[in-house]
């Protein structure tokens, strides 16, 4: 019988994507997408090739602008992006995307299954992971995790701070234009209210002047 990563039956597995959907969840799983180059760089003969610290950090951070960039621009606003550093087979190379609505999550595995990345067809689906500080190892944020890359907790691997700030800075910069221009336009609303009642008060004393003036025999 056919199993996924998870041990589920196919049968399950969709019972199990159906009910993301009935009960919503905004992240999505996309499945084994990432190659870490000191897991996979080899030469013929099979020997590692050496991958220095600071080539693999930019092949990394390469990696996740390109596909942040690419989540945000075609599916919708993103909260938070991870990527699994483990070995084990359900998790190496995962890419967990949360989106910042459910229906935007949904757009996105409707669409990513249909397209392919570096040669390989996507595998993209919900995922029920919404608080990744329960489900990422802190030993391994500790450095101290014994179980290596086969720790059935995440290895959730870091993006350089320049690229952090970049990628989550350029939309809290968005977050504010939006606020500044929701500011703006409440303020023009009240001056107009405003300026209508002011209008109002200015014409109800021209009609008294004018009463005035018909009484006192002035123009």
């Amino acid at each position: 019988m056919e199993t996924d990563v998870l041990g589920c039956t196919t049968n399950q597995h969709l019972a199990r994507q159906l009910d993301f959907k009935k009960n919503g969840t905004n992240t999505i799983l996309i499945q084994n997408i990432y190659r870490n180059p000191q897991n996979s760089a080899q030469t013929a003969d099979g020997s590692h090739c050496a991958v220095s610290d600071v080539e693999m950090q930019e092949h990394y951070d390469e990696f996740f602008e390109e596909v942040f960039t690419e989540m945000e621009e075609k599916y919708g606003e993103v909260e938070e992006m991870n990527v699994c550093d483990n070995l084990g087979d359900h998790l190496v190379g995962n890419v967990y995307v949360k989106f910042r609505r459910e229906e935007d999550a949904e757009k996105a595995v409707i669409d990513l299954n249909n397209r392919w990345f570096n040669g390989q067809p996507i595998h993209a689906e919900l995922s029920p992971v919404t608080d990744f500080r329960e489900a990422c190892c802190r030993q391994y944020e500790m450095g101290e995790c014994t179980r290596g890359g086969f720790c059935n907790f995440m290895h959730l691997k870091p993006i350089s701070r320049e690229l952090r700030r970049e990628l989550y800075g350029r939309r809290r910069k968005k977050h504010r234009s939006r606020s500044r221009s929701r500011e703006r336009r409440s303020r023009s609303r009240d001056r107009g209210r405003g300026g209508g009642g002011g209008g109002g008060g200015g014409r109800e004393r021209d009609r008294r002047r004018s009463r005035d003036r018909e009484r006192s025999g002035r123009f």
